[in-house]
C-alpha cells in the first residue's frame, strides 16, 4: 500500500484513532503494565468497538509478554498494532478474479445506505482501468436512485449498465445480463441487489431466486457474493453479517465509510468473529479510495502507531 494511501487511511481513521490514543495516553503515562492497567486497556478496546473477544485476546498477549514492565504510550500503540495485525492477517485476502469464468459474476449484497452501489461503481472503475471489461447490473429495480447512481459510475468507467423496467424481476434481469455479458465478452459482471431489511423474508427469497436463476446460466456462478458494510454502524455490522449469512453463502466483505467513522475498530471484531475475507476498505468517494485491505497498515493507522 503506497504511503499516499496510508496517509489517507490514517486521516480517515483519525476519529477512531483519537478515541483510542487519548485513552492510552491517559492510562499509560509513567505506569507499569499491572492488572489495573490491563483492565483499563481492555475497557478502552471494547469502547473502541474492537469487541470483548478481541479485547480479551489482546490483553492475554500483553499479559504474557509485558506484564509488570514500565511502558510508554508509543510502546503500547506499537504493541497493540502488532497484536491487531495478527488478528487481521488471516482475513486480509484480495478478491481474485478467476479468468476461466467468462464472465466472473460478483453478486453484491448489503443493507441500503452502506455504500453498496457506490462500491460497485468503484470496483467497475478499478477493473476497467485494469482492462478487465466490467458490466454492471442495476438489480435494485425498486430504487430509481440506485439505478441512476449505477449509470453515472458506468459512464465514468465506460462500462455498460444493464437496466430493467421499474420494479422488474431482478432475477430475470440478472439472467439477461449474463447472456449479454457472454455475448459481448465482458470479463466481470457486477450485480447490484436490493437491501431492504424491513421485510427480511421477501429479501431472502429475492436473493435466493437471483442465485437460482444465475445458476441456470452458469452452475458455478455467482463466483463471489460480497457483503458491503458501513463502518459507522459499529457493532451492528456483526448483526448484518449474521443476517446475510442466513440468506446467502457470503464469500467476502468490503468495509466502507471508514473516513466518517469513530468506530473503525469494528473491522477487527469482524475479522475475529466472522473469519470472512475482508477484500477491501473504503476511505473516500473516489475509486482510488477503495483499496485492498492491508492488515499492518490498517492496524498502525487505527492505533496511531508509526508506519513500518
Amino acid at each position: 500500500m503506497a504511503l499516499g494511501f496510508f496517509s489517507r487511511l490514517k486521516a480517515g481513521l483519525s476519529r477512531s484513532t483519537t478515541k483510542l490514543t487519548t485513552g492510552i495516553a491517559d492510562t499509560f503515562t509513567k505506569r507499569k503494565l499491572d492488572e489495573f492497567a490491563l483492565e483499563e486497556l481492555e475497557e478502552l478496546l471494547i469502547a473502541a468497538d474492537l469487541g470483548p473477544t478481541v479485547a480479551a485476546k489482546v490483553i492475554r498477549a500483553f499479559r504474557r509478554a509485558r506484564f509488570g514492565q514500565d511502558v510508554s504510550p508509543p510502546e503500547i500503540r506499537a504493541a497493540l498494532a502488532d497484536e491487531i495485525a495478527k488478528i487481521l492477517a488471516p482475513v486480509a485476502q484480495p478478491l481474485t478474479i478467476d479468468e476461466t469464468k467468462k464472465p466472473f459474476v460478483i453478486l453484491m449484497v448489503g443493507v441500503n445506505g452502506t455504500g453498496k452501489t457506490t462500491t460497485i461503481g468503484k470496483l467497475a472503475q478499478i477493473y476497467a482501468d485494469a482492462g478487465q471489461k466490467p458490466m454492471l447490473v442495476a438489480g435494485d429495480t425498486f430504487r430509481a436512485a440506485a439505478v441512476e447512481q449505477l449509470q453515472i459510475w458506468g459512464n465514468r468507467a465506460q462500462a455498460p449498465v444493464v437496466i430493467g423496467a421499474q420494479d422488474a424481476d431482478p432475477a430475470g434481469l440478472a439472467f439477461d445480463a449474463m447472456t449479454r455479458a457472454e455475448r459481448e465478452g465482458a470479463k466481470i459482471l457486477l450485480i447490484d441487489t436490493a437491501g431492504r431489511l424491513h421485510n427480511k423474508a421477501a429479501l431472502m427469497e429475492e436473493l435466493r431466486k437471483i442465485i437460482r436463476v444465475i445458476k441456470k446460466r452458469d452452475p458455478t456462478a455467482p463466483h463471489a457474493i460480497l457483503l458491503t458494510l458501513d463502518a459507522t454502524t459499529g457493532q451492528n455490522a456483526l448483526t448484518q453479517v449474521k443476517t446475510f449469512k442466513d440468506m446467502v453463502d457470503l464469500t467476502g466483505l468490503i468495509v466502507t465509510k471508514l473516513d466518517g467513522s469513530a468506530r473503525a475498530g469494528v473491522v477487527v471484531a469482524l475479522a475475529e468473529s466472522t473469519g470472512l475475507p475482508i477484500h477491501a476498505v473504503g476511505v473516500g468517494e473516489q475509486a482510488a479510495d477503495l483499496r485492498p485491505f492491508d492488515p499492518t497498515e490498517f492496524a498502525r493507522a487505527l492505533t496511531g502507531a508509526d508506519p513500518v
